[in-house]
């Protein structure tokens, strides 16, 4: 939610380094494979294995974790490029 709420306030500085935060996390589960490094270290701590044993949601939530925060972080972005396009727009008139 900051990254569009970035674009909303004209703060494109900001949307930017948080983008950037979000691509290193990518970049990170890519690396991966898809899986989170913290993921290993939570699973010394218990025997369970289900889809959310590592974080706090319902599992019916948590098996769509990834698709789900791409689609709005690439809404986000789509919205940040939207509103810098605009303000290039009015600036130039």
């Amino acid at each position: 939610m900051a990254i569009p709420l970035a674009g909303a306030r004209r703060q494109f500085s900001r949307a930017a380094i948080l983008s950037g935060l979000v691509l290193t996390e990518g970049t990170v589960l890519v690396i991966n494979r898809g899986r989170c490094p913290l993921t290993d270290l939570a699973a010394r701590y218990t025997s369970r294995r289900d889809d959310n044993f590592d974080i706090y949601l319902p599992i019916s939530m948590a098996r769509h974790t990834k698709p789900v925060c791409t689609a709005l972080f690439a809404l986000g972005e789509l919205y940040v490029l939207a509103q810098r396009t605009r303000e290039r727009t009015a600036s130039n008139d």
